[in-house]
């Protein structure tokens, strides 16, 4: 199996520019969106149609639908799989790992990278994406979600023992951003 790093952010962060950027450079890539493949399943089991319903299901129905991507991509032989999805969802109930326990056994991710931009940045992000439907964030709730986001990459390094980096992904940074997430993976895999 090739390296297989599991690239995350809070939503607005910019992570899946980045992300198409890293596979397209990286020869042998392949990338992995987890709620691409958890809506697949969801629709084959005729339980949502849109994507921003997966994180409205009720939680036992989302965590089976968490595992049956998580065991799709673990099917994946590419050199690099780049695996773009989300530490936690917010839920009516409250925050939701989105790599929990079996998922990350699953997944066995070499790297764990996470994306940040300051909230300002991650607010007007989240206002021009017309493609998605993003609850409302204030500025400290943003804050709140980013250290939620070291936390949760925390745990998961500590559960896979993969290295975390942390990566700035500033307004017009992508391109630059891509190109060092690239290098570094591909010293990985010499």
């Amino acid at each position: 199996m090739g390296l297989r790093a599991v690239i995350v952010g809070i939503p607005g962060v910019g992570k899946t520019t980045v992300l198409e950027k890293v596979v397209g450079s990286y020869r042998g890539a392949r990338l992995a969106n987890f709620g691409t493949i958890m809506l697949e399943v969801g629709r084959a089991e005729k339980l949502v149609e849109f994507r921003d319903e997966l994180r409205k299901l009720p939680l036992d129905k989302q965590r089976r639908l968490q595992k049956a991507a998580a065991g799709k991509i673990s099917l994946m032989r590419d050199k690099l799989v780049v695996v773009d999805t989300h530490l936690f969802i917010r839920t009516h109930d409250g925050f939701w790992p989105g790599l929990p326990f079996e998922v990350l056994r699953a997944l066995k991710p070499t790297h764990l990278i996470l994306l940040e931009a300051s909230p300002n940045e991650i607010a007007k992000r989240r206002a021009s994406d017309t493609t998605r439907y993003r609850d409302p964030a204030t500025e400290d709730s943003l804050k709140e979600e980013l250290a939620l986001a070291r936390s949760f990459i925390t745990a998961c390094s500590t559960v896979t023992g993969a290295p975390i980096t942390i990566v700035r992904n500033g307004e017009g940074m992508q391109a630059e951003v891509a190109q060092g997430i690239s290098r570094m993976l591909e010293k990985a895999s010499a």
